[in-house]
């Protein structure tokens, strides 16, 4: 059960809290915050003291990951790792090879830092400009080139060994609500969620993607009762 967790700590070393949720409880991944970080030489070593506290007491290692999607979110802003652009400036070049390159570049530093997984590209489509959370974190507002420019990042991540997370499924670009601080709902029908919020995953999964990270969202046209998509069976 431990597994099919992913538990985050407060420390930028190895602590009590870390110590007894790897060894007592078997969990399978840690995500990293701000908080975790004071230099990429210490995230560094933190990785490796991970790694070496879940062998004591399992075969499996660990799953790292952290949230590194490029321009205004990035845990790990230090010297040392590469600032890349955010999805919107990437996605208004026209050049989705931009977006390749700078995942993989992005992807080797994470990997060599002792990161297995990056929670990123947001592949939600900029539709509603009252969203407080999502804005230019979206490659843009058209669903197609969010879609292309998602594939690339993906691409980009995984050719450099990190497994890359899609979010937030099924859509979370139209809304005006931070789903961290409320419940929203994306009203809209079948049809124009396959037009739209649903195109870019399609994509996504067509390229590989390894992982899908769902939205705190109700979506009355897949799930009819008042439950978000994360705790949605038929979402």
């Amino acid at each position: 059960v431990g597994q099919l967790f992913m538990c985050g700590f407060h420390g930028q070393q190895v602590d009590e809290q870390i110590t007894r949720l790897i060894q007592d409880y078997h969990v399978g991944g840690v995500i990293y915050f701000r908080r975790n970080v004071e230099s990429v030489e210490q995230l560094t070593r933190l990785s490796a003291e991970l790694q070496s506290l879940a062998a004591k007491s399992s075969e499996l290692p660990l799953m790292i990951s952290v949230d590194q999607e490029g321009g205004m979110v990035a845990r790990i802003d230090k010297d040392g790792i590469t600032r890349v652009p955010g999805s919107m400036a990437l996605g208004a070049t026209g050049h989705p090879d931009y977006t390749y390159q700078c995942a993989r570049i992005l992807g080797a530093e994470l990997k060599r830092i002792g990161i297995d997984m990056n929670l990123a590209p947001v592949v939600d489509v900029n539709n509603n400009v009252l969203n407080p959370v999502i804005g230019v974190r979206s490659y843009g507002e058209n669903a197609e080139n969010v879609a292309v420019h998602g594939a690339a990042a993906i691409a980009g991540y995984q050719s450099s060994g990190i497994a890359a997370t899609a979010k937030h499924f099924p859509g979370h670009g139209d809304t005006a609500v931070d789903s961290h601080l409320g419940m929203v709902t994306v009203p809209h029908e079948w049809q124009r969620l396959e037009q739209v919020e649903l195109r870019p995953f399609r994509r996504a999964i067509e390229a590989g993607v390894d992982a899908i990270m769902t939205a705190h969202v109700i979506f009355p046209a897949i799930e009819p009762e008042p439950i978000p998509a994360t705790l949605s069976r038929n979402v």
